[in-house]
C-alpha cells in the first residue's frame, strides 16, 4: 500500500506540482466545462498584435512562454502580478529552459505596475485566478485568455513550479511549450498582426 501511495504521490507531484495543484487543475477543468463556453478561451487572430504572458512572479511560467513565443517570431512580452521589475528567472527555470533549447539567462521580470497595455494585446494567464485579478484591475475580460486552452491535452490551470521539483518544472514547461505552439499555429493561420515580421 505504501508503494502504491508513493507512486501516486510521485505522479501528482510530477504532473501537477502538488496535491493543491491537482485540485486547482481539476477545478479549472470543471470551470471550462461548466462555465461560459468561450470565456478566456478565444483568440481573435486578426485583432491580436501582441501576446502578453502573465503569471505571478514573471520568473518561471510567463518568462518561458515569452521565450517560446519569440522563437515562433510572435510579438510578445511577459509580466508578473506580484513581482519586482528586474528580477531574473529562477535557476531551475533557466536550467529546464536550457534543456529544452531556450535561454532565460537575460530575462528580467516586469511588474504589472510598470507595464503599459496597448490595443491588440492578448493577456495569456496560467490560472483562472490570474484572469479574475486582471479583471479586478480593469482589464477587459475579452482581452484575457487561459494559455493552457491551446495545450494538448488542455490545461486550464498551469500550476506555479516555483520551489517545486525539477520533474514538475519539466512537465510545466512542456505544457507551456505545447500551448504556445498551438496558439502560434492558430495565429499564423488567422494572419494575426502578432505573427507578422
Amino acid at each position: 500500500m505504501t508503494g502504491r501511495f508513493a507512486r501516486l504521490r510521485h505522479l501528482v507531484d510530477t504532473n501537477y506540482g502538488t496535491h493543491r495543484g491537482l485540485v486547482r487543475y481539476l477545478l479549472g477543468q470543471f470551470e471550462a466545462v461548466a462555465g461560459p463556453a468561450r470565456r478566456f478561451r478565444t483568440a481573435d487572430a486578426a485583432a491580436i498584435s501582441r501576446l502578453v504572458f502573465v503569471c505571478l512572479g514573471n520568473i518561471n511560467r510567463s518568462a518561458f512562454g515569452h521565450a517560446v513565443a519569440l522563437r515562433h517570431g510572435l510579438a510578445s512580452t511577459s509580466i508578473g502580478l506580484a513581482t519586482t521589475t528586474g528580477a531574473p528567472a529562477t535557476p531551475a527555470a533557466r536550467m529546464v529552459a536550457r534543456e529544452m533549447g531556450y535561454s532565460l539567462d537575460e530575462h528580467q521580470a516586469t511588474a504589472i505596475a510598470d507595464f503599459q497595455r496597448a490595443p491588440g494585446d492578448l493577456l495569456l494567464v496560467m490560472e483562472l485566478r490570474h484572469a479574475h485579478r486582471l479583471i479586478g484591475q480593469g482589464v477587459p475580460a475579452e482581452t484575457i485568455a487561459l494559455l493552457g486552452h491551446w495545450a494538448r491535452p488542455m490545461h486550464y490551470h498551469i500550476h506555479d513550479p516555483d520551489t517545486l521539483s525539477i520533474e514538475y518544472f519539466r512537465s510545466c514547461f512542456a505544457t507551456i511549450q505545447a500551448a504556445v505552439h498551438g496558439l502560434a499555429a492558430e495565429l499564423q493561420a488567422g494572419n494575426s498582426p502578432s505573427a507578422k515580421p
